[in-house]
């Protein structure tokens, strides 16, 4: 060896203390090697062992080929080396200058490095040496397989896993598994992507499409397209502009204004300037004799008149003994006049347009009935004169929108005028020229009705979100003005307040909550009391005028209201709740939600929203 193999060996060796020789007890059937060295005693033969550190990584299981005469000597002996002991002894191969003794000479000290032989792998391959000696029946292993019995200088332990190895892996290159997981790798590679079930439909090069407009694709029928129209001129301010201040002429707008039909009616209504000389102020009839006259009352298909062409939003009869004229506003500002008794029936409807917006409140001039006094949410408040056959401008407010307005005096030459921001107007029509005007401030946010008392004049009521106030017109001030009478038993918003026709000791109202409500209003102090109150859908929607109950002018404990119910139906109450007479029949299919009552004919007119008035005639 040479000098530097044999320093490093020397070195190796001062550093591992010196051991005993360790005798391994060795089994019946399977030699082993104890892991703890025993010092045992041999008297017969022993077997030298040379160990050298190697890897079988490295090499092919050929290398490790031993001595065919060793082979053959220790399987002769097999059954022999069973029943003997055998002491073995492993030796290091020591150079002779490194080579140590001891007082001893039948023990060596050996010892092996387990952590080189698993971890480092030497290129340089090392010679093993096996010298056995067994006795007299010999040494060998049982049931080793041919083929590895040239291993002899292993263990059977390591001959039998070695055997096992060879075994498997035979097994699984017989099973060919890796050319199967090679025939599955390119079978998922080449699989074609899932089709899907539904079929595309194929798109047809002269089939004929879907079905289109012609008109909106703009085009006539036979597919040319047509010339584009020119944007219509864009509007400069509102889309109704406010009509001219001052007189406008009555000129109808569905009648010819130069024909002799026209002329007539301005004549018929302008002979009504008196009024009708019977006594209006008699006593209450019975309840019994009014349920028999309403009973009488009809309607036919001669009693049902279109009139305007938006929905009714005012109503009122002409007090005449001899004709059956109505009245009606519209909401487009039409003012439509209908005359029951001209026939043919289309000859006797005359619609003219004093205003520009809807026509709230509607009434004949208590002094000379050919007057008509028509007020709209445009700001203007005017008077149709039929002698003259011009609507005049009693009063105007560019700033407000007008909702109401009553006579304060029985000559209606003063007004009080309800604004919707909550502020009233006191007007007097007797100033020359132009009607004075005083603005009045309220605590009301808004205010829907206003009406004066039939006989103390200088109260009125108004009805506003969900208040009504009783205000008296002498204590009125224009930086604000306190009520006398506050009703607050009403919880959602009302449409309607108005006084009883004759005495005014009742009170109405219609609440948006499904009640009608009746007070006493006899006595007007700081309260008035509750005394009845009756259930009554009241919920018209989005595109019905509003229900207002109103009072009978010849009965003035009975109240007239319209009914969502079916059949359609005008419904008439007493003050104590009781129903007292419904109006229907074939000819009443839509439903009326503003009504009005002749003050001495049993007259029942009512209008729907869509223009047209249904009337019953005793």
């Amino acid at each position: 060896m040479s000098g530097s193999g044999a320093a490093a060996e020397k070195a190796d060796s001062r550093q591992r203390p010196q051991m005993k020789v360790n005798e391994y007890k060795e089994n019946q059937n399977i030699a082993y090697v104890s892991l703890k060295p025993v010092q045992t005693t041999v008297s017969i033969k022993t077997a030298t062992v040379y160990l050298a550190p190697f890897s079988l990584s490295n090499y092919q299981l050929d290398q490790f080929m031993c001595p065919k005469s060793l082979l053959e000597k220790n399987s002769n002996n097999e059954v022999a080396c069973k029943k003997t002991k055998i002491k073995k002894t492993y030796r290091r191969i020591i150079p002779p200058k490194m080579k140590t003794t001891s007082s001893k000479a039948e023990s060596s000290a050996v010892h092996t490095e387990s952590n080189e032989l698993q971890h480092k792998r030497t290129t340089d391959a090392m010679n093993l040496g096996v010298d056995m000696e067994s006795s007299q029946d010999g040494d060998s292993d049982e049931d080793i397989t041919p083929g590895l019995d040239d291993f002899s200088g292993l263990s059977p332990y390591e001959r039998k896993r070695l055997k096992n190895i060879s075994e498997n892996a035979n097994f699984f290159a017989s099973l060919q598994l890796s050319e199967s997981a090679a025939r599955l790798r390119e079978m998922i590679k080449k699989r074609p992507p899932p089709k899907s079930k539904r079929q595309k439909p194929k798109k047809r090069e002269n089939g004929i499409g879907c079905r289109r407009s012609m008109r909106l694709l703009k085009a006539d029928p036979s597919g040319v397209l047509l010339p584009a129209t020119p944007a219509p001129p864009a509007l400069v301010a509102d889309e109704t502009p406010l009509l001219p201040p001052g007189p406008l002429e009555m000129t109808s707008e569905n009648q010819d204004d130069n024909n002799e039909g026209f002329k007539g009616f301005l004549r018929t209504w302008a002979g009504m300037s008196k009024p009708s000389s019977k006594n209006t102020e008699k006593g209450l009839s019975s309840i019994k004799s009014y349920k028999a006259n309403l009973n009488g009352m009809v309607i036919s298909e001669d009693t049902v008149y279109k009139v305007t062409t938006g929905p009714i939003f005012s109503m009122a009869l002409h007090p005449s003994e001899t004709r059956t004229l109505v009245a009606v506003g519209a909401k487009f500002g039409q003012v439509g006049l209908c005359d029951l008794t001209q026939q043919p029936k289309e000859d006797g409807v005359y619609v003219f347009r004093p205003h520009s917006q809807p026509v709230s409140c509607l009434y004949f001039s208590p002094a000379n009935p050919a007057h008509i006094l028509s007020l709209s949410y445009d700001g203007t408040l005017r008077c149709g004169d039929f002698s003259r056959a011009v609507f005049e401008e009693v009063y105007r407010n560019e700033r407000s929108s007008f909702s109401s307005f009553d006579f304060l005096a029985e000559d209606a030459s003063t007004l009080i005028v309800g604004h919707w921001d909550g502020k009233m107007s006191l007007v007097d029509r007797r100033t020359p020229g132009t009607s004075y005007e005083k603005l009045i401030s309220s605590s009301m946010g808004k205010i829907r009705t206003v009406h004066v008392h039939p006989v103390h004049r200088q109260y009125f009521i108004t009805a506003g979100l969900r208040d009504i106030h009783i205000y008296d017109a002498r204590r009125l001030n224009s930086r604000g003005s306190q009520p006398l009478i506050s009703l607050t038993e009403h919880t959602k918003s009302i449409a309607s307040a108005y006084f009883s026709p004759l005495t005014g000791n009742r009170v109405v109202t219609t609440c948006a909550d499904c009640n009608l409500r009746i007070f006493d209003s006899s006595c007007i102090s700081s309260n008035i009391p509750l005394l009845t109150t009756i259930r009554h859908n009241t919920f018209t929607g989005r595109w019905l005028t509003r229900f207002q109950a109103m009072w009978d002018p010849k009965q003035e404990d009975c109240i007239i209201v319209g009914s969502m119910a079916r059949p359609r139906r005008i419904e008439i109450f007493h003050e104590t709740g009781k129903r007292v007479h419904s109006f229907g029949g074939e000819c009443l299919v839509s439903v009326c939600s503003i009504n009005a009552m002749h003050p001495t004919r049993y007259i029942l007119a009512g209008g729907n929203s869509s223009g047209k008035i249904h009337v019953f005639v005793n």
